[in-house]
């Protein structure tokens, strides 16, 4: 298909700092596009400037076709938006944002009652139309802010760490929505910091410190760590973490949940690794290889580029 979404060299200064530096890619149509990063990373910045919230200091983007420095009104047609703060008025009722959402996308008489059911529908908020916002459980905002961003049934749709703050199971619920308009051919540009999620999407753009580090099919940036991975459960994984850290051998090692997870030079490293923790009087419940995650080629990267920003 078609690309719906072409960065060429993206680049954003606020004075002497760079929050995007010349950042260049594809998006196809349908597809699912994660961007994945710590925070400062540069992910909201190179959406607002997708989207035409935020003018690029260099380079350019096209939107559906469509310069976003040169028709900006032309591209917010096209596209929807979701924010981390899921962009509601929690003064007004369920059924008056959907209302305001639906006249600043032109939507009126029989078009926007058809779309208002949808949303109520889709959001299970029937019967909940007089229900003040702000007193929505998290999950129900979170249906509630897709739904208003979509109602004009754009071909694009950003998501700017939609499920930020949401529960597990509402998180599973939001990623099957967005898998089915995938499906029907929505494109989805969405930024998470959650692992798990990033396996979700067709492709992963990794930023760190407003640069692309890597850009990959999820399987594909696992299997590019050829280092064997150990997965260690200690007594105490901090201070195993210490421990290991410019051990011999040792390239890359932290937390993983309540286990260890150490990247080395030789593959037989596990005796090592045992010795290194017992000397420094850390107790070793099991030692294995893995397979890498995406945390593992995240970590990795990240490092390997000089770490995320701190504060």
């Amino acid at each position: 298909m078609a690309d719906a979404v072409v960065a060429r060299h993206l680049t954003r200064r606020f004075g002497d700092f760079v929050a995007v530096d010349d950042v260049s890619f594809q998006v196809a149509g349908g597809e699912i596009f994660g961007f994945l990063g710590p925070n400062g990373a540069g992910k909201t910045t190179t959406i607002r400037m997708l989207t035409g919230l935020l003018a690029p200091s260099a380079g350019e983007a096209m939107v559906a076709g469509r310069d976003v420095a040169h028709a900006s009104d032309e591209v917010r047609g096209q596209i929807g938006y979701m924010s981390q703060l899921f962009s509601l008025y929690g003064d007004l009722t369920v059924s008056e944002n959907i209302r305001l959402f639906g006249s600043l996308y032109g939507l009126t008489g029989d078009r926007l009652a058809e779309r208002r059911a949808w949303v109520l529908e889709m959001a299970h908020l029937v019967g909940r139309e007089r229900v003040m916002t702000r007193e929505l459980p998290l999950g129900w905002k979170q249906r509630l802010a897709l739904g208003c961003a979509i109602l004009h049934e754009p071909p694009i749709l950003f998501l700017d760490e939609p499920t930020s703050g949401v529960d597990p199971a509402s998180r599973r619920r939001f990623w099957d929505m967005i898998d089915g308009l995938a499906e029907a051919g929505t494109t989805v540009l969405v930024s998470t910091h959650y692992m798990e999620e990033a396996e979700y999407c067709h492709r992963l753009a990794l930023m760190n410190r407003g640069r692309l580090i890597a850009l990959d099919r999820p399987a594909r940036l696992r299997a590019s760590v050829t280092e064997p991975i150990f997965e260690i459960v200690t007594d105490d994984p901090a201070l195993a973490v210490a421990a290991l850290r410019g051990a011999p051998g040792v390239l890359e090692v932290g937390m993983y949940g309540r286990a260890v997870h150490v990247t080395t030079t030789p593959a037989d490293a596990a005796a090592s690794l045992t010795d290194t923790l017992t000397a420094a009087g850390r107790r070793v419940e099991r030692l294995r290889t893995v397979e890498p995650s995406l945390e593992d080629v995240f970590v990795a990267l990240v490092q390997r580029e000089g770490g995320a920003v701190v504060g």
